[in-house]
């Protein structure tokens, strides 16, 4: 049902990595130059100077697969598996995000903000999620069981 436990944190977890497209992930310092590294890209001023295309695509896919997974809440299977999927998907994510905040410079001086924290948040909240699932297709099969 969509008003269960999992579904609240499915919400959050697409909030959260909704926020990304608003908040600067990091500041980076290379060569006395400061660049800004968005979900858009690394930015020097107004200028981009890395294009950040695959983050965003990875990104509307993770929240695209959230917002799905919430209205499937009949297939809980489905919504499992889909979240394990989406929870490597994450993991993809966090290490692009190194790689673009790393691999442009020669010993940066990386400030991380706090928004780059959030697809770890996400992928606790998905493990809770899925774990909630888990329970309600286990209550689910024990009705069944008792039925004649």
């Amino acid at each position: 049902m969509i008003q269960r436990i999992q579904t609240a944190f499915l919400i959050v977890s697409t909030l959260l990595l909704g926020f990304l497209f608003q908040y600067p992930l990091a500041d980076i310092l290379a060569a006395n130059e400061l660049y800004v590294f968005k979900i858009g890209g690394i930015y020097k001023g107004e200028e981009q100077v890395f294009n950040g295309l695959p983050i965003q695509i990875f990104l509307i896919l993770i929240i695209l697969l959230h917002i799905f997974v919430i209205f499937k809440y009949k297939k809980r299977i489905q919504q499992m598996r889909i979240l394990g999927f989406t929870m490597v998907l994450l993991a993809g994510l966090f290490g692009l995000f190194f790689f673009f905040a790393y691999s442009g410079f020669e010993n940066p001086d990386i400030s991380f903000q706090i928004p780059f924290s959030f697809p770890i948040i996400a992928m606790i909240l998905d493990y809770l999620a899925i774990r909630n699932i888990g329970k309600d297709e286990v209550l689910v099969r024990s009705i069944n069981r008792l039925r004649p």
